[in-house]
């Protein structure tokens, strides 16, 4: 109060009362906490959250699809569906295995749509008769390596979409398989089940790729080689004796010959 009487306004906290307490950064919460501030009514909580496990997320399409376009609109059918779901969030898993399961679910979703409509479609950096690129840039490599990889991806799109979905979730991207299971939303005895028909199936499919032995070499000319300073046992002079072919009969004749 001052001196005429009248209660200073100043700001909370500077008069004695208690300080305001800001908010943490985004960066400095957990996945839980954004996903509730996003419930709540923050517009930035959803986008850090994104941004935080854009990468997997984009991986486990993009393996998936093997489609760099479909991988892209699936990633954004996921997205949308996260973000309009977040306040139906049971708790039961974590955040990122729940982001994980929409995003495995929007792309089995295409691609059993892709099954039902059938297209061909063109592989990623080709470009059309107008000269725009249809998919996206591959990174340089080896024609080799590259073509080693574009039959890879192929072997995974014959696979079914099951089998393909935990093959990639356990061997592709490394996820444990308790993991793999809570995002597939099934038990673990099936993710090893899907897996192990996967990797026979995938076995066959790309049994040419495995590097063969070269065959033993032998000496030249059948040479047996020995041991310490031995020299090598041939087989023997190549020449025929004469007298003794008996080709043509010539030698036995000339013998009777001598005998008359």
């Amino acid at each position: 109060m001052d001196g005429h009487g009248e209660r200073s306004h100043g700001p909370v906290g500077e008069t004695g009362g208690p300080p305001v307490a800001s908010p943490p950064p985004p960066a400095a919460m957990t996945d839980l906490d954004l996903l509730h501030a996003h419930v709540a009514g923050d517009r930035d909580a959803f986008t850090e959250l994104f941004h935080r496990h854009r990468d997997r997320l984009w991986a486990v399409a993009l393996r998936t699809l093997g489609d760099r376009e479909e991988a892209a609109d699936a990633l954004q059918d996921a997205l949308l569906s996260a973000h309009r779901a977040a306040g139906r969030f049971r708790g039961d898993s974590a955040v990122t295995t729940w982001l994980h399961r929409i995003v495995v679910n929007a792309c089995l979703d295409r691609i059993r749509r892709r099954q039902a409509h059938p297209t061909v479609p063109l592989p990623d950096g080709v470009r059309d008769d107008t000269g725009s690129a249809t998919g996206g840039v591959e990174p340089a490599a080896p024609a080799q390596d590259h073509d080693t990889a574009l039959v890879v991806r192929q072997a995974l799109a014959a696979l079914p979409v099951e089998q393909r979905a935990a093959l990639i979730l356990v061997d592709v991207q490394g996820y444990p398989v308790a993991e793999a299971a809570r995002i597939l939303d099934v038990a673990e005895g099936t993710v090893k089940s899907r897996c192990a028909r996967g990797r026979a199936r995938l076995a066959t499919l790309l049994g040419h790729l495995r590097p063969r032995s070269a065959p033993a070499q032998q000496p030249p000319g059948d040479v047996v080689q020995s041991g310490g300073n031995v020299p090598a046992v041939t087989p023997g002079n190549p020449r025929r004796p004469e007298g003794v072919g008996s080709g043509s009969g010539r030698s036995r004749r000339d013998a009777n010959q001598e005998d008359a």
